[in-house]
């Protein structure tokens, strides 16, 4: 059930650490993977769900867990790319009301009450992510990403946009209104790569295992 009530900071705070620590404490075996953000309201008949099955796929096949959000849609798609390669499918679960039950392709499950805690663990332990299309929660997550790599609180690591057509016209209004108004600068914008090739996300990702500090192995088990 969707708690919609009003929850109070004091009563918040020790349910997202326990979230955080049993999310660290996850990752630790798992080692770090590729976050991959999109659309939980996409149908699987559709040209995105195809384009999402084939990165997790590709993910997977380098030898990296796919870190998804755990839901429907194109998060449902990397997961299972992932995991019908034989790979790591790592889905980051949250109750909402559109998204009332895990996708079924998921090697490890983990649980949040609350986006504070699960956009951490997103964030935390990716080498790179790929942004398929996607509404106010996957911008939110390419924002925050953006953001954290801009301010140095995260390591640099490729972003990268999937659907040229689709992020077009963001991309647009960020040069002519974000860059024009000097509230980002030039450089900004190379933290960001556009693209529809499967091929260029795999390149980003090999040249993200290779230079990225601290990367830690997955423990045995």
């Amino acid at each position: 059930m969707i708690n919609t009530k009003r929850v109070s900071a004091e009563e918040q705070i020790p349910t997202i650490i326990a979230e955080m620590q049993t999310a660290a404490a996850a990752f630790r075996k798992i080692g770090m993977g590729v976050s991959v953000f999109g659309s939980a309201r996409i149908a699987r008949s559709h040209p995105f769900y195809a384009l999402g099955q084939e990165v997790g796929r590709r993910v997977a096949e380098l030898g990296l867990p796919v870190i998804a959000g755990g839901g429907p849609g194109l998060m449902e798609a990397a997961n299972r790319g992932a995991y019908e390669a034989g790979g790591r499918s790592v889905g980051l679960n949250i109750r909402l009301p559109r998204e009332t039950t895990d996708n079924p392709y998921q090697t490890d499950s983990l649980h949040f009450e609350y986006f504070t805690s699960r956009k951490s663990a997103f964030f935390m332990h990716s080498l790179a992510y790929v942004v398929l299309p996607g509404g106010f929660g996957t911008l939110d997550e390419l924002f925050e990403a953006i953001t954290l790599i801009q301010t140095l609180k995260q390591p640099p690591a490729p972003i990268i946009l999937v659907g040229t057509t689709f992020w077009a016209g963001l991309m647009d209004w960020i040069r002519a209104q974000l860059l024009a108004h000097r509230m980002i600068g030039p450089f900004d914008l190379d933290r960001l790569t556009l693209t529809d090739d499967v091929e260029d996300i795999v390149r980003l990702i090999q040249e993200a295992i290779q230079i990225q500090p601290g990367r830690e192995p997955a423990l045995p088990g």
